[in-house]
């Protein structure tokens, strides 16, 4: 793609953790970039210096209108909303505000803004408890807790709008995202993460006594729960090529699934993070969590056809090794909340 053919991108929840490892995905590839972010869960120390940055809700249609005119966006990445399954159980409301609500003012700010280009931050949470593993694009969408059908509702928002007006969307839906840049940029930093291999390389690192299990007695090989995990580094990057792609067909919108295609039990998780610290988390056994599968694992056989994308660092060693890495980095420097 020519320097040309690259558009100023408005990336939201860019000071966060995925938001942040795709602005510096976008910049190495020669992208202009600006970020918005409310600063809720992000740090503005994430995002270079090279980038534009606004402090601000996504909800704000006048700042991001203005955002829009001022830097003349032609596409946009939406990451900011709320990402913690249990939390969405409990307080649903707040997921549909932040991630359904505020999703339909930023569309209709980049609709009216003339944006053509819009790619999303979805989830494998669309498919709930999936009647096929691996599961495809094609399977049924049936969410089992209020962030998948936040995130869902959002898909059908663009599907629509994408018929209604010129602008085309791609959705990626996440598996179990995980790891740090290998460069030492940025990484998971916001304190009391829910995800399993941020939870364990912070025990690993003393930041936390113990590891809780969350169900035992799932239908998995070792009977806890089986997720497909991917690097961040590795998703930045396909979020840059599906750009390229909506600028490249115009007139077509895409829904790929973002994981490896195979998953590790979170037993399989806390033993690659004691191999790469020689150290043994003490895990203490708990019930189910409410809203969680026994198995997410993709089929990944769409991206890889329709994207030139090919995993770089797809080893739960490596994901774990630049996760600890991060995690150490954050101490040194006495980063994060």
């Amino acid at each position: 793609m020519t320097k040309e053919d690259r558009v100023p991108v408005l990336v939201t929840g860019g000071a966060g953790y995925i938001g942040s490892h795709a602005v510096l995905a976008l910049l190495d590839s020669g992208w202009p970039v600006v970020v918005i972010d409310n600063l809720s869960t992000g740090f503005e120390w994430a995002v270079p210096r090279e980038a534009v940055f606004a402090c601000g809700d996504i909800a704000d249609q006048a700042l991001v209108a203005d955002l829009i005119e001022k830097h003349r966006i032609g596409a946009v990445m939406h990451f900011a909303g709320s990402v913690v399954v249990p939390e969405s159980v409990v307080d649903p409301l707040k997921y549909y505000e932040n991630n359904t609500v505020k999703s339909r003012a930023l569309i209709e700010a980049a609709v009216r803004g003339g944006v053509r280009h819009f790619i999303f931050s979805s989830t494998a949470a669309t498919y709930g408890i999936p009647d096929e593993v691996p599961v495809r694009e094609a399977a049924r969408t049936e969410p089992i807790n209020p962030y998948g059908w936040s995130k869902l509702m959002t898909e059908r928002m663009l599907t629509d709008v994408a018929a209604a007006h010129p602008m085309n969307f791609c959705a990626l839906r996440y598996f179990n995202v995980a790891g740090a840049d290998p460069q030492g940029r940025s990484g998971q930093s916001t304190a009391g993460a829910t995800h399993l291999i941020k939870v364990a390389v912070e025990a690993a690192s003393g930041k936390r006594g113990h590891v809780d299990v969350f169900g035992t007695d799932y239908d998995t090989p070792d009977g806890t729960g089986v997720r497909d995990y991917i690097h961040v580094s590795d998703l930045a990057a396909a979020h840059v090529l599906a750009l390229e792609l909506l600028i490249g067909e115009p007139s077509a919108s895409h829904v790929m699934n973002c994981g490896y295609g195979r998953g590790f039990s979170v037993l399989e998780v806390l033993d690659a993070v004691d191999r790469a610290t020689n150290v043994t988390i003490e895990r203490r056994l708990a019930p189910r969590r409410a809203g969680d599968p026994p198995r997410l694992v993709a089929d990944n056989r769409r991206i890889l056809a329709t994207l030139p994308w090919r995993p770089e660092r797809d080893r739960l060693d490596t994901i774990v090794a630049d996760a600890l890495a991060w995690e150490r980095h954050l101490a040194d420097r006495g980063l994060g909340n």
